[in-house]
């Protein structure tokens, strides 16, 4: 994988990874930038709900399970000082279907925080990481 940033003026960058697919990035206006992209730790935690959310939805598939609504999200405190680092971070899984098996689902979290997901491996190196799940019949 290859990323890079191109400076756009001020604070403000263009990101690509693989030469693909444009990412605005800036700062908020407090430090100098016009706050008209991502900050770059916001990307972090796209990456990591991203990462565990593809692993997740696509256990839960195999395990023939009729999802009709999912979303991943997750709950960020970072250090006080520089590096602001992320310490705890907190992630909620929100499955919606008909007659979800929990076993399937708590199996499908477990499969991404120990085996699958790079970004979850890699940020537990820094923040403590735990999870919640939210399972709601479909109507």
């Amino acid at each position: 994988m290859q990323s890079k940033i191109v400076w756009k003026g001020g604070m403000a960058f263009t990101g690509t990874a693989d030469g693909r697919y444009l990412i605005p990035l800036d700062a908020s206006e407090s430090v100098g930038g016009r706050d008209l992209g991502f900050r770059p730790l916001q990307l972090f935690a796209i990456g990591l709900v991203g990462c565990t959310g593809m692993d997740v939805i696509s256990i839960l598939k195999k395990k023939r399970q009729d999802v009709t609504d999912f979303e991943v999200g997750a709950k960020i405190e970072q250090s006080e000082e520089h590096p602001k680092v992320f310490t705890k971070i907190i992630l909620t899984y929100k499955v919606t279907g008909k007659d979800i098996d929990q076993d399937a689902v708590e199996r499908a979290v477990e499969l991404s925080e120990t085996r699958y997901c790079p970004a979850q491996a890699m940020l537990e190196k820094s923040a403590e990481i735990t999870h919640e799940i939210i399972i709601q019949e479909a109507e």
